[in-house]
């Protein structure tokens, strides 16, 4: 598994519109689903900092995302332009495996 992290400063106007575009039932989240090699999106807010966050979009490697993103280019490039209205900064903070032994934590609607 590899997980890539981007972090959002969004607009305090326009969180409620980032939750629902961004988080694990979003526009982002349906267009990764068109990859059978997508697992989940996790969106995660930091209380200590208004209208920041954390979005971490979870891929079963690192070959499939990138193929993802060159496939599906031009819907991507589309619906990212659509949402940068949505936010005041947007800084990819990169791709990461998990360590030996370690699991992000599947969201407790999603366990069996």
């Amino acid at each position: 598994m590899i997980y890539v992290l981007w972090q959002f400063r969004v607009k305090p106007e326009k969180t409620e519109q980032f939750e629902r575009d961004y988080g694990p039932e979003g526009i982002w989240a349906q267009l990764f689903r068109r990859s059978p090699r997508y697992e989940r999106t996790s969106l995660l807010r930091d209380p200590s900092q208004e209208a920041s966050y954390i979005v971490i979009d979870i891929w079963q490697d690192e070959g499939s995302y990138h193929a993802f993103k060159k496939e599906f280019h031009v819907d991507y490039q589309r619906l990212d332009r659509e949402c940068e209205a949505l936010t005041v900064e947007e800084k990819p903070l990169g791709i990461f495996d998990a360590v030996t032994g370690s699991q992000f934590p599947v969201p407790s609607a999603q366990k069996s």
